[in-house]
């Protein structure tokens, strides 16, 4: 499964990286420090899910869901974040993110989050959605 991150810290890029590759069937191909470098790196490397926090500059996590949504229908969204708030978990998810992960969650759930996402979004290209 191929990841790309976009978080605007690199430290926290790196220890993402390191997690989400401790399961092998997941790849982080590239990042991103912003949400305008994120829609270019998923446009440029077609990956199979996007970790996607929120908080960033040039253009915060949920216009570039939007944006993701429209250029890489086929890439899951998931979101990582600080923001615990229900609103902003429920605005994500409906702008089509596929999973909503607060950064203070155990790192196996946002593998968890991420294999999903990448699953379902396998499954719906090889047109079995039911996979």
């Amino acid at each position: 499964m191929r990841i790309v991150i976009c978080d605007d810290v690199p430290e926290l890029r790196e220890l993402v990286r390191y997690a989400l590759e401790e399961d092998l069937e997941q790849v982080v191909v590239g990042e991103a420090g912003d949400g305008v470098e994120a829609v270019e790196r998923v446009r440029d490397l077609r990956p199979d899910v996007v970790v996607l926090d929120l908080s960033m500059p040039s253009m915060d996590g949920l216009q570039a869901i939007r944006v993701l949504h429209e250029a890489a229908p086929r890439t899951g969204i998931v979101v990582f974040t600080g923001f615990g708030s229900p609103s902003i978990r429920n605005q994500a998810l409906s702008l089509g993110a596929d999973a909503y992960v607060e950064k203070g969650a155990d790192l196996d759930e946002l593998r968890s989050a991420v294999s999903g996402a990448g699953r379902r979004k396998v499954a719906l290209r090889s047109g079995s959605a039911g996979a």
